[in-house]
């Protein structure tokens, strides 16, 4: 399809053809001027569309199959699934229906098919609404679903997947006063601390955003901060620290935090986020692998899969076709090695990566205990409120799945581990 109109519905098309066709992530898309010329409203909506999408996408796949002998070319099935999508949900059909037809109508390349665009979701307005539940839930696609599987089983891999499809509510990481927040906003404060709202709408209009009283956080990705502790004074860095989450984190607590990582437009961004909450910590543009210095205490958030985030990130598994995973396996490997070279004897690092596949974390982990004689994992770290007993796995990690607290929204999928270097 064409660079998009500037319609919400149009740019979540131009979307979905970026993730399903390019390959891209969502965020590259967005990036890449995705959403074109699009008010702040338009915007929003936009990305809520394009991410209902695909989250449902083997639904809408299934009941587009139902009224077409073979499937349309992409683009145009992209049309068809964001308005199957938006009919299930409660959409108005006239408008989904005519806008669908008006956007195919205006490809040089597709116009011919605006009638069976047409025909095909005035035989869905009505069913659509009725079916969209009792299809099963979307499976995550093979290269993915097989090896998760294997690690924790059908069950578990089924009730991630109901997980994906719920979406996640808005996490946030408060300074002070966490109860006094989550009055004030409508939310409930977690078992682990972390403040959860089921409606947030725009973050930035929120109360409290301004004057930098707390700061999104997934309440996983808030606990690794948590076990690793830092002490005020303490010399702590954040080794790849963007967007910034866990350097507010280190930073609230007292610490002397270097905040480091190797993109200069998202080390902007933790600076950013520093200046509106308040806090200071050093930030520097650099190598996590030729990084020096002598520190009391590290936090390694490594890149990985990320395979962990699909319930606000569903458009990975289908940009992604697993490849790469080894070659991120091996910068952990080598990141932990670095880590633990300018880490103070008896200090400690914490490990941790958004990763459901235990290669990216309770193997990793094994690995680094096996090549360093003298480290050790510390399972008394994760002793934290609100973890539970059996999130502690057998080599002294803490694995979170988007499948635990099911009743409260889920989680996202991380692994936190705390290594500390003999004295």
């Amino acid at each position: 399809m064409p660079p998009p109109a500037p319609t919400a519905r149009a740019a979540a098309v131009h979307l979905l053809d970026q993730v399903l066709g390019e390959g891209r992530l969502l965020s590259e898309a967005l990036a890449a001027g995705g959403l074109g010329a699009l008010s702040p409203a338009d915007r929003a909506r936009a990305q809520r569309l394009a991410l209902a999408t695909l989250r449902g996408l083997e639904r809408a796949d299934r009941l587009i199959a139902r009224h077409t002998r073979k499937a349309p070319p992409l683009p145009v099935r992209n049309v068809l699934r964001l308005a199957v999508t938006e009919l299930a949900q409660g959409g108005e059909a006239h408008g989904v229906v005519s806008e669908a037809v008006g956007i195919v109508g205006a490809s040089a390349r597709h116009n011919r098919l605006k009638g069976l665009v047409n025909a095909v979701l005035r035989k869905l307005a009505d069913e659509a609404p009725r079916a969209w539940g009792d299809l099963r839930v979307p499976r995550l696609p093979d290269w993915l679903r097989s090896p998760l599987v294997a690690a924790w089983g059908k069950g578990a891999v089924a009730l991630m997947e109901r997980a994906h499809l719920a979406g996640a509510p808005l996490d946030l990481t408060v300074k002070d006063g966490a109860g006094d927040w989550a009055a004030r906003l409508g939310g409930e404060v977690l078992p682990t601390g972390s403040l959860r709202l089921r409606e947030a709408g725009q973050v930035t209009g929120l109360p409290g955003y301004d004057e930098g009283a707390w700061w999104v956080q997934d309440a996983s990705a808030a606990l690794a901060a948590k076990v690793l502790a830092p002490q005020p004074g303490e010399a702590v860095l954040d080794m790849c620290a963007a967007p910034g989450g866990k350097t507010l984190q280190l930073a609230a607590r007292g610490a002397e935090v270097t905040a480091l990582d190797l993109s200069e437009r998202r080390m902007e961004r933790v600076a950013e986020n520093l200046a509106r909450t308040g806090l200071r910590a050093t930030c520097v543009v650099g190598d996590a692998l030729t990084h020096e210095g002598r520190y009391d205490a590290i936090l390694l958030d490594a890149p990985c899969s990320a395979t962990g985030t699909i319930r606000r990130h569903p458009d990975l598994p289908h940009a992604k076709d697993g490849a790469g995973i080894d070659g991120l396996i091996a910068l952990q490997a080598a990141m932990i090695d670095h880590a633990l070279s300018v880490l103070a004897p008896g200090g400690r690092l914490v490990f941790c990566t958004c990763s459901l596949l235990p290669d990216e974390g309770e193997c990793q982990v094994e690995a680094a205990l096996a090549r360093h004689p003298g480290l050790r994992a510390d399972p008394a770290a994760l002793a934290l409120p609100g973890v539970e007993p059996a999130w502690i796995t057998e080599e002294g990690g803490l694995r979170l799945r988007p499948d635990f607290w099911p009743e409260r929204g889920g989680m996202d999928g991380f692994y936190i581990a705390c290594l500390r270097r003999a004295r």
